[in-house]
């Protein structure tokens, strides 16, 4: 792609910014104490530092690659796109952080590259570009910045102090009159208050031929979201030293529990080097969730249990091999729709001084950044070389670090063409032609924070969604503030309104009540309003839509009464996501009662607000709620009729009028359209396992018991008769979540027709006895 200069109809209006901007210049060498910013980058340059020879070298892959070269000499290729550069240094650093610069003068469609004879796996290296500097036009290269390459296997170190370091920000940062900072070059060496990529030694994809990969179907699925650190930070049966870390992840003892659970995958928030905000930093806090991606092919260097230099590569495949023969799949949570280098008053860390406006989505004003995502930036996605970067990213996960599937973060911002979310963008059109990539598990986060970003149930086949439709819907009904059930109808069994299209199937849906971004389920329970006060934002972040009821008290109570109806309310809303069609999430120590006191947007807090307390399994109530959620999954893994590969069609299937589906009032009749428009506290899911569409692996037609769910949300008990053929003659309860203990199956037989109590909310749960 060419660069040419600012065009003429721009350069009248630009004149007086690029007048004001030379004299900012004077003023900050001033600053520096008349050191000469400008000229400080070029002596900077020109200075006697140690070189090293390079050969030309390959454009691709893209990277820094050790192999073999030409005759039969072992070194690096290093390979950097960088469209607009007018010069690219290539920067190796020693253990004593001395640095020698490797100049690149070979290009080829842009890619700047070479090959260094001798350089081998840990490696510390880094990138210098050079170029205009007219932030007025979107131009932002600053040669004394030293950049992570966009494809670096591995990072040294972590961005733990860049926020506190005014030399990593290309303009000067502290610079009088902030409206105008950013246009101000900080011609400072970063180079010794960055982390630095390290060479990596590729296994390739043949390392994973004896890896047997779960492949899970869809329909069979459970996932779990957790974090590394948080899930094993103070869990007792993984050594102290692996606490926190991809090594603690594969642990005997972690992977035990996930097991005992039953849930067929993990979600792993963000795992790729990521950096801190500069407003937590000063704030004494850091980015926990991680949403703030900065190296989309480094596993991050602060979950490893080991020496960062590399070491975190295998120890991450290590965790993923012991996570597989477990049965497990592993899921990364990523983010590609904006990086850690914000908006223009942010740092310098990698893409913005490679080629701001080549990888970022730029406004009419190219000083400013478009955000879609909240978070000062967003990538553009469109750019075939951003669009190489994302999906090499995931191939290289996928293929050579052996992971499952994707969840896509503020996915809708990545579906935007040019600026409208587009279902035929090329983001979505690459990943549905990509040999490896449309066979790995899809999940989008279908929404941003743009116009128009809300596109829940738009994503085309072959992907899932989140559904916060269901979220909304089950945390309403639970609460009691659903106006009527027309909309829970929909959410349990599939939410055909929203994924009936197209080909896709209820596993479309993945349904969730809890995230890592909101309460946690206890929480969901105990409070109405957010405390988020520890966050240091005044308890502004965060959402107040949280859709909870406090059960009678704010927070934390003593009383037994309140207790007891929490412990109740926990089991209804696991009840309800388990037993709902669609594909569950669960949110790692939501099964053993977490809290995090209320704090709502947790994101900064790594501390035990977040870390799962591992000491609520031998509370008898806890440990009463793992074991019903076990339990609630196993039966799930048992009956193909909680796990459809098609939507139900509610009509009937035999002569005797028997449906697929049915549903109930709590007079044992079936429900009209009225009854679906009219305040309800309590309905009747029924469940036919005869009719179930498809067939097993031998072609053998698949048959299951039916059910009846039974849910009542009302305070009071209510009598519900239990319906009459074709439906059944006898119903046997299966659970009944008005009872702590359900280490054994009630398994109490009623004759159809029988009115039965259902205590207040509660959930029964019959099998057809007949």
């Amino acid at each position: 792609m060419s660069r040419a200069p600012e065009q003429e109809a721009r350069q009248g209006a630009r004149q007086g910014p690029r007048q004001e901007s030379a004299e900012r210049v004077t003023r900050a060498d001033e600053l520096l104490g008349g050191t000469g910013v400008r000229g400080t980058a070029r002596r900077g340059r020109e200075s006697p530092l140690p070189t090293r020879p390079v050969w030309p070298g390959a454009p691709t892959p893209l990277g820094a690659r050790f192999r073999t070269g030409p005759d039969g000499v072992t070194g690096t290729n290093f390979a950097l796109w960088a469209g607009g550069a007018e010069a690219v240094e290539l920067c190796l650093f020693d253990e004593q952080g001395r640095e020698t610069r490797c100049p690149l003068t070979e290009l080829t469609h842009e890619i700047w590259h070479g090959f260094v004879p001798g350089v081998e796996p840990g490696q510390r290296y880094g990138y210098r570009v050079d170029g205009r500097w007219d932030p007025w036009t979107g131009a932002r290269w600053n040669p004394a910045k030293l950049l992570l390459d966009p494809y670096a296997r591995a990072v040294d170190g972590d961005y733990g102090t860049y926020g506190r370091a005014a030399e990593v920000y290309g303009h000067m940062r502290d610079w009088p009159e902030q409206h105008v900072a950013d246009t101000v070059r900080d011609d400072r060496d970063s180079a010794p208050f960055v982390p630095k990529g390290i060479v990596v030694h590729d296994d390739g994809p043949d390392e994973w031929a004896e890896d047997r990969r779960p492949k899970t179907p869809w329909a069979d699925s459970v996932i779990y979201e957790l974090h590394v650190k948080g899930f094993t930070k103070r869990h007792p049966g993984i050594p102290e030293e692996l606490r926190g870390t991809y090594a603690g992840l594969g642990h005997p003892a972690a992977i035990d529990h996930l097991v005992r659970l039953g849930v067929t995958a993990v979600e792993l928030l963000p795992v790729h080097q990521f950096a801190h905000e500069d407003h937590l930093l000063k704030r004494d806090l850091r980015n926990y969730w991680g949403y703030n991606s900065i190296g989309y092919f480094a596993p991050h260097a602060g979950y490893a249990a080991g020496a960062t230099t590399g070491a975190q590569v295998g120890e991450f495949k290590d965790m993923v091999r012991s996570l597989h023969d477990a049965g497990i799949e592993v899921i990364l949570d990523v983010v590609y729709n904006h990086t850690a280098e914000a908006g223009e008053l942010g740092p310098t860390l990698s893409l913005r001084g490679i080629d701001n406006r080549g990888y970022y989505r730029l406004q009419g004003d190219p000083r400013r950044y478009a955000d879609y995502t909240g978070c000062g930036n967003t990538l553009h996605v469109v750019q075939p070389h951003v669009l190489r970067l994302i999906t090499d990213s995931l191939r290289y996960w996928v293929t050579e670090m052996g992971v499952d599937g994707f969840r896509f973060d503020l996915a809708a911002a990545l579906a935007r063409s040019f600026h409208d979310v587009d279902m035929l963008s090329p983001f979505l059109a690459v990943i549905a032609q990509d040999p490896v990539l449309r066979r790995v598990k899809l999940i989008a986060e279908p929404w941003d924070v743009g116009s128009g970003g809300y596109q829940v149930g738009s994503f085309p086949p072959l992907w899932t969604e989140w559904n916060d439709r269901y979220r909304g819907a089950v945390r309403d009904f639970w609460r009691g503030a659903l106006p009527d059930v027309r909309d829970l109808g929909y959410r349990l069994s599939g939410s055909s309104d929203l994924y009936a299209w197209g080909g896709r199937r209820p596993y479309a849906s993945v349904n969730f009540i809890t995230a890592h971004d909101g309460f946690t389920l206890r929480d969901l329970v105990s409070y109405e309003r957010k405390h988020n006060e520890a966050n240091g934002e005044g308890n502004r972040d965060g959402t107040d839509d949280n859709r909870s009821w406090n059960c009678g008290a704010e927070g934390e109570s003593d009383e037994e009464r309140i207790q007891a109806l929490r412990r109740r309310q926990l089991r209804n809303l696991l009840t309800t996501l388990l037993l709902s069609t669609g594909v569950p999430m669960l949110v790692a120590g939501d099964e053993l009662g977490r809290t995090q006191g209320g704090n709502n947007n947790a994101y900064c807090q790594d501390n035990e607000t977040s870390w799962v307390d591992w000491s609520l399994l031998e509370q008898p109530g806890w440990k009463a709620l793992f074991e019903l959620t076990s339990r609630l999954i196993r039966l799930r893994h048992e009956h193909p009729v909680l796990r459809r590969r098609s939507f139900f069609s509610g009509r009937a299937h035999s002569a005797d009028g028997l449906r697929d589906l049915a549903w109930f009032t709590a007079h044992g009749a079936e429900m009209t359209e009225r009854d679906w428009y009219a305040p309800a506290a309590t309905l009747g899911m029924y469940l036919s396992g005869r009719d179930i569409p498809g067939r097993d692996v031998r072609g053998a037609p698949v048959t299951d018991d039916s059910f009846l769910v039974v849910l009542h949300a009302g305070d009071r008990p209510v009598s519900f008769t239990l319906p009459g053929p074709p439906w059944a003659t006898a119903y046997e309860l299966v659970l009944d979540t008005n009872s702590e203990d359900q280490a054994e199956a009630p398994g109490t037989l009623h004759e159809a027709g029988t009115v039965v109590t259902v205590p207040p909310r509660c959930v029964l749960l019959y099998r057809v006895a007949d």
